[in-house]
């Protein structure tokens, strides 16, 4: 029996944002740091799944500061996630209320920022699911302690006080997470994953939240039927 669920966010519990808002996102970094003309690669590098060679180098090619292009780099880009979320323009998946019905402790680890995960949790009025949530702080430390470490979610498993979580993630990151910190993992097949072939191995694959009420170990309460995602939406 699993002892809680621990969840990645985005592409998991809420939709994810078009990469170009992304873009745009890194643009005004630039901006806001004098640089008026960078180029697209390093804006692409800037954009997404960003290491800490990938902020020296950039912050290199123009003079700047590594931490002070992270941290502005950061701090926009959660602004314009949250512009999206209040917009409507990212939002819970349509099988969010699923988790609802886990009868246990429940944890949030995502490689998006703190404050944008503090952020949706407090507009869509749903902090009281989770025991715990982490998110990044803007600094490059943070970058260290991404997924796939599994420092975030140690540290969650910490706050929460267990020790068998399952781990429910849409991406590679995530299920390499789960398996350095000794815990099996739920792979969570969204539209945007649909020819994707996880690696590592998930313990689990799912299609929906609804399914995880079905896998076995997950502690449920009520009754035990489970509708699938169509008939949930």
């Amino acid at each position: 029996m699993y002892d809680s669920v621990i969840f990645d966010h985005d592409g998991v519990l809420t939709t994810l944002v078009d990469i170009s808002l992304l873009h745009d996102a890194t643009r005004t970094a630039f901006e806001e740091l004098g640089v008026s003309d960078p180029t697209s690669d390093h804006v692409e590098t800037m954009a997404i799944h960003v290491s800490p060679d990938d902020v020296h180098t950039v912050a290199g090619a123009y003079d700047l500061d590594p931490e002070t292009l992270f941290r502005t780099r950061d701090e926009i880009a959660s602004s314009y996630q949250i512009d999206a979320i209040t917009a409507g323009r990212k939002a819970p998946y349509d099988d969010f209320d699923a988790i609802r019905r886990i009868d246990a402790p429940m944890g949030i680890v995502s490689s998006n920022q703190q404050a944008t995960i503090d952020f949706v949790l407090d507009h869509l009025n749903v902090g009281d699911l989770f025991g715990t949530a982490y998110g990044r702080e803007p600094s490059m430390t943070s970058l260290h302690r991404k997924k796939p470490e599994p420092y975030y979610l140690e540290q969650a498993m910490s706050d929460l006080g267990v020790e068998s979580p399952l781990f429910v993630g849409d991406s590679d990151s995530d299920i390499a997470a789960a398996e350095a910190a000794g815990v099996d993992s739920a792979f969570i097949r969204r539209d945007h994953r649909a020819d994707h072939t996880p690696s590592p191995d998930p313990t689990h694959e799912v299609a929906g939240l609804n399914d995880l009420l079905a896998l076995d170990g997950v502690p449920v309460t009520g009754d035990a039927t489970i509708v699938d995602d169509e008939e949930a939406r």
